[in-house]
């Protein structure tokens, strides 16, 4: 599968090799114009697409600009072994393009090499997602989107990817949610399908006023897909639409780092990449942040034992109690949502759900947190 690739350009290579020793241009291990890489130890690999035409757009992006501004930075307090794979170049159709990111990606997930998937319309997702058939486990989507990707009177593909994912066949989805969806650009009934089928929505100013509240959503994400219109036009560099309110380059690279540091997260994508200077020079940075978080995980999820981590109990209505743990190593929190009904291996039979320190507090007022409350309704329709 991985001859299929567009090798990283001649220009890119003589590029690099004017570069800092220091810097990640000369630390990456690159598909060239000769033999493929040998990717034993690799743990992150960069794959960009060319293909827009989920927005009904024939042009394929160039990423020239986009990987000289990423290999020109430095890389911080890293031992991380990253790989530049090239490009999935433009399918005689669409779908071609969707077999060619499932199946790459697929072998890269199955080898524990986080794939980090830049361009392209954010429809993407959709193969991203099915690359998880084989890996028999339930995914958590998280997606940073100003709109909710239902399908839309435009008719195309990448306004309506989260109708085929919640509708289709095998239905791997256990939660999906938004960070930064935007009222105005989504219908009252969209909002409500999101609450009723118990996922998970956080406006745009929510999570502005508090971007820690996106924590324990992205450490509970298996993908995370950014579609890059979910930031603000002078910090995105797309000018097409227009976009004058969404989250800041400092806001959008902490998400990222959110991500990259949750012990969860296996494959990342950012979509609706617009060849232009600000968006490579904004991208590249998301990147970096993706693979400084990764680089300080602190490998806490799975649990091999709880033995080592602060368990707290909370008596609520009903004579039942809500198990807390804090991990003494990060101080980050989690809640016990028991036993899953279905029985079926790609569930666990007690699920540890992040959480923040204040849904204990929150608990110990007697208030429900919100996420354990979808989480344990949504057991009871699985």
């Amino acid at each position: 599968m991985f001859e299929l690739l567009k090798p990283v350009s001649e220009e890119i290579l003589n590029f690099s090799a004017t570069l800092s020793e220091y810097a990640l241009g000369q630390k990456i291990i690159k598909n060239g114009s000769n033999e493929f890489p040998d990717l034993d130890g690799v743990q992150i690999a960069l794959l960009t697409v060319e293909d827009n035409r989920g927005n009904n757009e024939l042009v394929p992006t160039d990423f020239t600009n986009f990987r000289k501004q990423f290999y020109s930075l430095f890389p911080g307090n890293w031992k991380v072994v990253i790989a530049d794979l090239g490009t999935i170049k433009q399918g005689e159709t669409l779908q071609d393009t969707y077999f060619l990111v499932k199946s790459t990606t697929e072998i890269l997930l199955k080898n524990n090499i986080i794939p980090l998937v830049i361009g392209g319309t954010q429809d993407l997702t959709y193969p991203l997602y099915r690359s998880y058939d084989n890996l028999d486990q339930m995914v958590n989507l998280v997606a940073i989107d100003s709109v909710f990707d239902f399908q839309r009177a435009d008719g195309t593909l990448a306004s309506g990817y989260l109708n085929r994912i919640i509708s289709e066949e095998p239905n791997n989805l256990l939660n999906f949610a938004n960070l930064g969806y935007q009222s105005y650009y989504n219908a009252q009934e969209e909002v409500d399908l999101i609450e009723k089928l118990y996922f998970e929505s956080y406006r745009l100013g929510e999570v502005s006023s508090d971007i820690s509240i996106a924590e324990p959503v992205l450490r509970n994400a298996d993908l995370v897909s950014v579609d890059l219109k979910a930031v603000e036009g002078q910090y995105s560099g797309i000018t097409n639409p227009e976009l004058p309110n969404g989250f800041s380059g400092k806001e959008i690279c902490k998400l990222v780092h959110y991500a990259g540091i949750s012990d969860k997260v296996s494959s990342f994508g950012v979509f609706n990449f617009e060849n232009s200077n600000k968006s490579s020079v904004l991208v590249s940075q998301m990147v970096w942040y993706f693979i400084e978080g990764f680089a300080h995980r602190a490998f806490e999820y799975p649990f091999e034992s709880k033995k080592d981590y602060l368990r707290y109990t909370v008596p609520i209505e009903n004579d039942e109690d809500m198990v807390f743990y804090k991990s003494p190593k990060s101080g980050r929190w989690w809640i016990e949502v028991s036993n899953y009904s279905k029985a079926h291996n790609k569930y666990k039979k007690h699920t540890l759900l992040p959480c923040s320190e204040s849904d204990y507090f929150q608990a110990c007022e007697q208030q429900i947190p919100e996420r354990w409350w979808k989480a344990i309704r949504k057991e009871l329709i699985l």
